[in-house]
């Protein structure tokens, strides 16, 4: 049976980029396109040699001042040094024979519409001269005598200073349209913030300070040891903490800024907000007054200020409430926000109004809360409105009780201002309706971690009834152990129970990964690496809709469930993903 791995489809290029110091880019060819790879190999810290009919003299403008400025070499092929055979490429084979490191040849001189274009045959004869000594070639408009391709790349800058980042973004169409690929880049570029290539610097930054003397030049996943959920907790700092132990820590911490805070916010980062962050330290005296850049109340006159807690839905920025998006964009003065409110919401807060978030990380979940509270009452002390910012509902696992309580005993009763649950959003953005005449009678919503991490207890299996556990995803194995556990058989769910896993509700990234409780967590390690936040979906109401629909689940006998999951998802299938938003939702 498969285990619904997805089959490999033929036709794509393995992407990969080089970082190329110490080692040779030999170009064959003096025109502009010459020049185009030698700026991209100089960029990348390699060595450049250009051989070209004619030396100096022919190369084009570019070539030439690179090679006045001693940024790369360029040598004559008709005066290279020959070995013993007379063949047309003998130079070509000596240089190769006798210099060290070179790592690629790209044959630029058989651009179409060159006048002065090499012959096929000449082409074929230097290809395979480079692949006998395992040397990889690009040749120009020939794909049949390309060991690689090159990708339409972008590189982005500094926008204040013009500094070029290491932000590079490359795409590929694998030969079905050049053109095309350019302007699927333009339309990128043009889609992102123009700070995010200082964010990625802003980032490399806090990893140098993260990890003192390490390579900087790492696997993207190497900010969390290669664990597919960024929520995974480390232990917070101790006295004996050893320093693979504080490395640790500090890197799980880069990995949390680079998955929670806003691209703006990143770009902004000053080092020693770097080092707060790292350091995991809260101070107990909340900024000066004088660090609150001026607001849109600034001129008010007030005797106290006011706190609202707030719920900002599960993150598509038209799920907010009227009341939210009042309280965001008219009243705030301060806002304080948890880590899981995306950029998108955050945009709509004006330029005046100071943001903070949370540094609510895995391991320091209490530090952050009571920095957050202390803060908001600070503020409002000052006259200030605070808008504390929650993802979803505040009363839905987000803690707005013990703030409310909190507030209240320093002399402020909160306002509270209701958002859209994840808990019925996220089902819903999947497909699935948590309750439905003929499937689920009852809808229970629990979380997946307990008070400081323990385990939690998880109600027990009633086949009419939908389950819906948030915060759990990082947790799943021990989630999915729960809900089977054999040492209580009243309470144990059916291995063939669906879940749905449903991450990133409501944003562009949505993904939904569909299986039983048998195979789910095969199934998320499968399908790559996690996208939190995410919620888990537990009953049969996770297939009510699927394709022409089954509501017929509670008129039928429980011995027919696993024929239902098996036409469901197919008999020869354990999971299915689907990406992206329902259609229609673009019109929002």
């Amino acid at each position: 049976m498969s285990q619904g791995f997805p089959s490999p489809q033929g036709g794509a290029s393995l992407v990969l980029s080089f970082r190329l110091q110490n080692r040779t880019t030999l170009i064959l060819g003096s025109g502009t396109l010459a020049a185009s790879r030698a700026f991209s190999a100089l960029e990348a810290d390699s060595a450049v040699t250009v051989i070209a009919q004619g030396g100096i003299a022919s190369a084009c403008d570019e070539l030439q001042w690179r090679a006045q400025q001693q940024q790369l070499t360029i040598l004559d092929w008709d005066v290279l040094p020959q070995s013993s055979t007379s063949e047309e490429d003998a130079g070509l084979d000596h240089f190769l024979a006798t210099t060290k490191y070179i790592s690629f040849v790209c044959i630029t001189d058989t651009v179409l519409g060159d006048p002065h274009r090499r012959t096929r045959a000449s082409a074929e004869r230097i290809y395979r001269v480079c692949r006998a000594r395992n040397i990889p070639v690009n040749t120009t408009d020939m794909p049949d005598l390309c060991d690689f391709s090159f990708t339409s790349t972008h590189r982005f800058e500094d926008p204040v200073s013009g500094a070029r980042t290491a932000l590079q973004i490359g795409i590929t169409t694998n030969g079905q349209g050049c053109r095309l690929a350019s302007r699927l880049k333009r339309d990128i570029v043009s889609s992102l913030l123009r700070e995010v290539g200082l964010a990625v610097d802003k980032v490399g930054a806090m990893r140098g300070l993260a990890k003192p003397g390490a390579l900087v030049f790492e696997d993207e996943s190497c900010e969390d040891s290669g664990v597919t959920t960024p929520n995974r907790p480390v232990p917070s700092r101790s006295p004996t903490e050893t320093e693979a132990e504080a490395t640790t820590r500090r890197m799980k911490w880069v990995g949390q800024v680079s998955e929670y805070w806003p691209l703006s916010r990143l770009a902004a980062m000053t080092e020693d907000e770097m080092r707060e962050v790292l350091a995991g330290e809260y101070s107990t005296s909340p900024a000066a007054p004088s660090a609150l850049p001026p607001s849109l109340h600034s001129l008010d006159v007030r005797q106290k200020g006011r706190i609202l807690l707030v719920g900002s839905g599960p993150g598509h920025p038209s799920l907010l409430t009227l009341a939210t998006h009042t309280a965001l964009t008219q009243l705030a003065d301060l806002v304080l926000s948890d880590k899981l409110v995306p950029a998108a919401v955050l945009a709509l807060i004006p330029p005046t109004v100071q943001v903070r978030i949370a540094k609510k990380f895995p391991g320091n979940a209490e530090g952050a809360q009571n920095e957050m509270m202390e803060a908001a009452v600070e503020a409002a002390r000052r006259g200030l409105t605070v808008v504390r910012l929650k993802q979803g509902d505040p009363v839905v696992y987000g803690r707005a009780g013990e703030e409310v309580l909190y507030f209240r005993a320093h002399g402020f009763e909160s306002v509270v201002v209701p958002g859209v649950s994840s808990a019925l959003a996220g089902p819903t953005f999947a497909g699935i309706p948590v309750t439905q005449r003929g499937v689920a009678e009852s809808l229970a919503v629990c979380t997946g971690v307990g008070r400081q991490g323990k385990d939690v207890r998880l109600p027990g299996y009633e086949r009419a009834r939908t389950l819906v556990v948030l915060m759990g995803v990082a947790r799943l194995p021990h989630v999915v152990a729960a809900l089977l556990d054999p040492t209580d058989p009243t309470r144990a769910y059916p291995p063939h129970t669906p879940i749905a896993i449903v991450e990133r509700a409501s944003m562009p990234d949505q993904r939904v990964v569909v299986s039983t409780l048998r195979d789910v967590v095969h199934a998320l390690e499968s399908v790559g690496e996690q996208r939190p936040p995410g919620i888990m979906v537990v009953g049969w109401a996770v297939l009510a809709l699927w394709g022409a629909g089954d509501v017929e689940v509670l008129g039928e006998a429980d011995t027919e469930d696993e024929a239902r999951v098996a036409r469901w998802l197919g008999r020869d299938m354990a999971w299915r993903v689907k990406e992206g938003l329902p259609d229609g939702w673009d019109a929002f």
